[in-house]
């Protein structure tokens, strides 16, 4: 049985209007459901569980949040809009590329939205209705103003000899802060903040449809904010990286992964706070380990089921394990 927060949800919501503006948010106590308990039935899908280093069987960081007929992208890294036709193509109808329409970003380190132009400019091309909505932390609308003006000779092109609708006034940007930033069909989604080492501004997300609950680190090192905010989620999506590859790592490099990453020895301690229901590893950093030792140091000081993510995963409530 799920734990139920007893602390109240104290929130000021200011939502766009659609005209890009800002939303501002501000929570007492981000916890609990928040959504009707009939919301709709979450799913997750792995879309890239690699890093910045270009494995070929991992693309770059993103995750999507299927909701009845919604996707919800979380993270654009190298390749996204292609690993959801991939999706689509293995029966996630929602991740039909013409339809991805929203996204989230955790914040704005490159492997995490390199593929942003990715999502702004295919969909838009193969015919997307109804714009994009880009929530992202301080700096999002900066990074997209670049993206369009980067290019605008293809715009250009396309919009005139193509008759392409305008990207530019399809494209709405959200810089969040923390609590509330999304709450439709049956969806609501808060942003927390994490601690990534001296990046500005990073968060995780927690999904929510009142009868089930996901939440999604982003690029962390530990904080206990990830389990307060998880408390018995159904599923928990957290980065890690290989302990004893890490160690054999000179001391400068140590120091930095040390404070932007969590280790799968911590990562078991943060679990064994927040019993998700499932909890999913993912932006594996290895340093040289096997996959069987990545997950052996978090189920070591963790006794619930852990999954280590591969691209295009399929990560249901339900079921007894992942659909590959």
């Amino acid at each position: 049985m799920k734990r139920l927060l007893s602390a109240v949800l104290l929130c000021f919501l200011a939502t766009s209007c659609g005209d890009g503006t800002s939303v501002k948010t501000s929570v007492a106590a981000p916890v609990g459901k928040s959504a009707s308990p009939n919301g709709p039935p979450l799913q997750l899908v792995l879309l890239g569980t690699g890093t910045p280093i270009p494995e070929t069987a991992s693309s770059g960081p993103a995750a999507a949040i299927i909701a009845g007929d919604q996707a919800l992208l979380v993270d654009a890294g190298a390749g996204v809009v292609r690993r959801a036709q991939a999706a689509y193509e293995r029966g996630i109808s929602a991740l039909r590329p013409d339809a991805l329409g929203i996204i989230f970003l955790t914040h704005l380190h490159s492997d995490h939205t390199l593929g942003l132009p990715d999502v702004l400019f295919t969909p838009w091309i193969i015919g997307r209705r109804g714009g994009v909505d880009v929530f992202g932390p301080q700096g999002t609308r900066t990074m997209v103003d670049h993206l369009l003006a980067a290019w605008q000779q293809d715009i250009h092109v396309r919009e005139t000899a193509e008759s392409q609708e305008s990207v530019a006034s399809s494209v709405r940007v959200h810089e969040i802060r923390e609590g509330i930033v999304y709450s439709r069909n049956g969806v609501t989604v808060r942003a927390f903040r994490v601690s990534h080492g001296d990046f500005p501004h990073a968060f995780g997300f927690r999904f929510d449809s009142g009868r089930d609950e996901i939440v999604i680190s982003g690029d962390t090192a530990p904080d206990d904010r990830i389990a307060r905010m998880c408390d018995g989620c159904d599923i928990l999506l957290h980065e890690v990286y290989c302990e004893q590859g890490f160690r054999k790592g000179p001391p400068d490099w140590q120091k930095y992964h040390a404070a932007f990453h969590t280790s799968g020895v911590q990562l078991a301690r943060i679990a064994m706070e927040a019993r998700p229901g499932k909890l999913v590893l993912t932006h594996l950093l290895r340093f040289g380990c096997t996959d069987a030792m990545l997950q052996d140091e978090v189920t070591a000081g963790y006794d619930g089921e852990v999954v280590l993510g591969h691209d295009l995963d399929v990560v249901t409530i339900d079921s007894a394990s992942v659909i590959r």
